[in-house]
């Protein structure tokens, strides 16, 4: 039996990767012990318990970005977080640990170190975050999703996905996908989404000029958002939703999809061989656009800034591709050799690789 402790949340981009490798671990050997270490505050607190697991909880202690009073009580409160961690290790046995980023990813690799267990950094952005930076130096292995990540000794390894997506058989479900949505089966569908909560560009835009897109012969499934309104177009070539509670079946319509290129979003439409158009979102670091690059250079997506991305670049630019079929094939064919759907499989190899050079 082993016992492994995944660390990392935050935001989805974090905790749903890590969920799928814990799930992958459980499905391949329900004796394991699968325990996962977060934070009170991230959104792990709500999912891990929702999924089964039982979350251990570490202080939330971010690193200092400039010299003031927060920065002066850190080396203390960091060290309070790594006895945290160590405690847990020791406790229940922990074999090896897994961080994929965020703020309980550090203390855990300090007290991996310190407890002499292997640790594995798995990094999900393009441009990894600092507590990953710092963990790839000790790391008994590092994986990235994305080709080019500046990490140590960083392997492509993909993303975890979710089992629905991972094993999606678009073209059976595109008819039932179809109903589902209320759209044609036979004519092509354009999928619109901006994350969870929409993006409020490409909800403008797609209000300016769905018209053109529908009159082009696309049919148009957008995904507006929860907190954003989602007028009803009374046309059935364009059809709104709040959000896509059935990303699978979204996906099993989609032609080609226009959406915002987070690590999670340019990791699932590549794994499936959708073609895309990313509209980066513009604040932050600018991963976004890096997330995007491999498919971009592949030929499988394009790029458009978020000031551009307006009416008239979907009358001038965006339309002209819909209807050029041989461009479109073109970026369907690309699109297929870009992701991978086992990025599990990949990360628990890497579990296991640290495991076994660790027992030697």
């Amino acid at each position: 039996m082993t016992t492994y402790l995944l660390a990392g949340g935050g935001t989805a981009g974090h905790v749903n990767p890590m969920l799928a490798v814990a799930d992958g671990l459980r499905a391949r050997n329900p004796e394991d012990t699968v325990l996962i270490l977060g934070t009170a505050e991230g959104l792990e607190s709500r999912l891990v318990p929702e999924r089964g697991y039982e979350l251990l909880v570490v202080p939330k202690v971010p690193f200092p970005r400039k010299p003031n009073a927060a920065a002066l009580r850190f080396p203390a409160r960091y060290s309070a977080a790594v006895k945290t961690v160590r405690g847990y290790i020791r406790d229940r046995g922990v074999d090896v640990v897994l961080g994929v980023g965020g703020y309980a990813s550090a203390p855990a690799y300090s007290a991996a170190k310190k407890e002499r267990i292997p640790a594995v950094v798995h990094e999900a952005n393009a441009r990894p975050g600092l507590a990953n930076v710092l963990g790839a130096r000790s790391a008994a292995a590092v994986g990235v999703a994305f080709e080019g990540t500046p990490l140590r000794r960083g392997e492509v390894v993909g993303m975890p996905l979710r089992p629905e997506i991972v094993g999606l058989d678009r073209p059976a479900l595109r008819a039932e996908a179809a109903r589902f949505f209320g759209l044609d089966p036979e004519r092509p569908v354009l999928l619109v989404f901006g994350g969870s909560l929409g993006a409020r560009r490409i909800n403008a835009t797609l209000a300016d000029s769905w018209r053109a897109i529908a009159d082009a012969g696309w049919q148009i499934l957008h995904a507006t958002g929860e907190k954003n309104d989602t007028p009803d177009s009374g046309d059935a070539r364009y059809v709104t939703v709040p959000y896509l509670d059935r990303m699978d079946l979204a996906f099993a319509l989609a032609d080609l999809i226009v959406a915002r290129s987070g690590a999670s979003t340019v990791s699932e439409v590549s794994a499936l061989g959708i073609p895309a158009i990313y509209v980066p979102y513009p604040v932050g670091n600018g991963e976004q656009r890096f997330n995007a690059a491999a498919a971009v250079d592949a030929g499988a997506a394009r790029i458009v800034d978020d000031a551009d991305f307006t009416g008239d670049y979907v009358r001038a630019t965006l339309v002209p591709l819909l209807n050029d079929h041989a461009a479109i094939a073109a970026m369907t064919s690309a699109a297929e050799g870009v992701g991978t759907r086992r990025g599990t499989e990949n990360v628990m190899a890497h579990l296991d690789r640290a495991l076994k050079e660790n027992r030697r």
